[in-house]
């Protein structure tokens, strides 16, 4: 815990000298991304340091979760639903009903070319028919207004409801993934997630009549209050007023109006900010703790069991498949929330943006830089890492301009300012590459329930096998005798 809080405190440092040495608005944003960043490496946690299941589809999972932010916050589109709405739904019960057709013969009837010709020709009749209405459902709802709507719209209710959908959204598809592809070994278990993380994607580009594919959707409800209405409203301008009350005191009066409402503009992006940051924080809180009970419970130390030698837990009777589906279920959920936040917080979106760099490398990079199985560990790694990939870019251009301003104005200089933005690829590279030589681990490597290095009798962080080299055999009469 003393290195958890020492970890910690030097990152409220770093945001804190982002604050003094460029500005407190930036240092605030890093701090709400940051805490996104956390809640899915939490996620990414769940699946990989809990039960060792590699998911590679993490981008697919947020991209559900920011669907979910639509179609809950945003406001229906009039006479969308009349438009296609219908036809979509009869499109949709077909679709049900073929798959569910497709599935009782597939239990009823024998294995055989048979079986495989029913089912093969279910789907197909099925598929053929749910298109012949869903095809003029959706160009009649793209067709309704394409410049400003052209889709659905979404239920009108408050966003935070949606934080709460962008979780069932991803656990609903983890539970379709998880029945197809977590019976596979874990290197085709990451090429399948990524692969249907892809096609989730693709998916929200080109359905426009979902959330308006890659023209985006903008204007999404905030749960917090807007900067023009703080702005206009009084008691904020008084607060705001005797905050600043000796500044504003020492100017001339006919500046002093112009600058109380410089000042209030400011302090409006701070408030929105740090109401942000206080929902993120809370959600993030209450992720930690549930995450750390369930870890330190019977059903944590299974999953470690399970993580550890499937063999030797499935002799004792526990079903893999099963608790893998539900660790699985349980990452992405969380996943899922990390992703309506985000969308939360843009305001907008935009299925264009999801990339596996942004949404499945760096979630996984902060996983293994924070200490994989630590739950506080994977929250610091999404701080760091967030934080050094955002930090990077300016620092990279202040560390080149003062290295290279002694030699003038040349060729080289222009070459090297103009590529300066490249550093956050070679700085994630440095720490991920420095983490791993020098705490294997991570930062803050798992400890709860004792770890697996603990087991083999090592410290920390320490290989099993170096710690079997420093165990003291017994003595030959006593291994005899025993």
């Amino acid at each position: 815990m003393s290195r958890a809080a020492l970890a910690f405190s030097l990152m409220a440092a770093l945001l804190a000298l982002v604050g003094v040495m460029q500005s407190w608005s930036l240092a605030l944003a890093i701090l709400n991304l940051c805490l996104i960043s956390a809640v899915m490496s939490l996620g990414v946690n769940i699946q990989w340091g809990y039960a060792g299941l590699f998911n590679a589809g993490v981008m697919g999972f947020a991209a559900l979760g920011g669907l979910a932010a639509v179609l809950v916050s945003s406001a229906p589109v009039a006479g969308a639903w009349q438009a296609g709405g219908a036809r979509l739904l009869v499109a949709a019960g077909i679709f049900a009903a073929t798959i569910a057709a497709a599935l009782a013969l597939r239990r009823r009837m024998p294995a055989g070319g048979a079986r495989f010709a029913a089912v093969a020709a279910a789907l197909f009749i099925g598929c053929v028919i749910a298109r012949y209405f869903y095809a003029p459902a959706t160009a009649a709802i793209e067709a309704l207004n394409p410049a400003k709507h052209g889709n659905l719209g979404g239920l009108g209710l408050p966003v935070l409801f949606a934080w709460a959908a962008g979780g069932a959204f991803a656990a609903g598809a983890a539970w379709l993934v998880g029945k197809v592809a977590l019976g596979l070994r874990s290197d085709y278990l990451a090429i399948a997630t990524l692969g249907i993380a892809e096609i989730i994607v693709a998916v929200l580009k080109n359905e426009d009549w979902l959330a308006r594919g890659v023209k985006n959707v903008t204007g999404l409800s905030r749960p917090v209050p807007y900067e023009v209405n703080l702005q206009q409203a009084d008691w904020f301008v008084r607060r705001v007023e005797s905050f600043n009350a000796s500044e504003l005191a020492a100017l001339p009066s006919a500046e002093r109006a112009a600058a109380l409402q410089q000042l209030v503009i400011d302090y409006s992006s701070l408030f929105v900010k740090l109401c942000y940051a206080g929902l993120f924080a809370a959600v993030l809180a209450a992720l930690l703790a549930l995450s750390a009970t369930a870890l330190n419970s019977p059903w944590g130390r299974m999953m470690r069991a399970i993580r550890d030698n499937e063999i030797s837990a499935g002799a004792m009777g526990k079903n893999i498949t099963a608790r893998h589906l539900q660790v699985f279920i349980l990452g992405s959920a969380v996943i899922g929330i990390g992703g309506a936040m985000l969308t939360t917080l843009d305001g907008q979106f935009t299925p264009g943006t999801y990339h596996p760099l942004r949404f499945t490398f760096l979630i996984w990079v902060m996983v293994i830089v924070g200490g994989s199985g630590s739950n506080l560990g994977a929250v610091l790694g999404g701080f760091l890492v967030w934080f050094v990939w955002v930090e990077a870019e300016p620092a990279g251009l202040w560390l080149i301009d003062n290295l290279t301003a002694p030699f003038g104005e040349n060729a080289l200089r222009a070459h090297l300012m103009d590529n300066a933005q490249h550093m956050r690829l070679f700085l994630m590279g440095l720490v991920l590459l420095l983490v791993m030589r020098f705490s294997p681990g991570g930062i803050l490597p798992e400890t709860a329930g004792g770890g697996r290095a603990k087991k083999a009798g090592g410290k920390a962080g320490e290989s099993p096998a170096a710690a079997g080299t420093k165990t003291k055999m017994p003595p030959p009469d006593s291994a005899a005798r025993a």
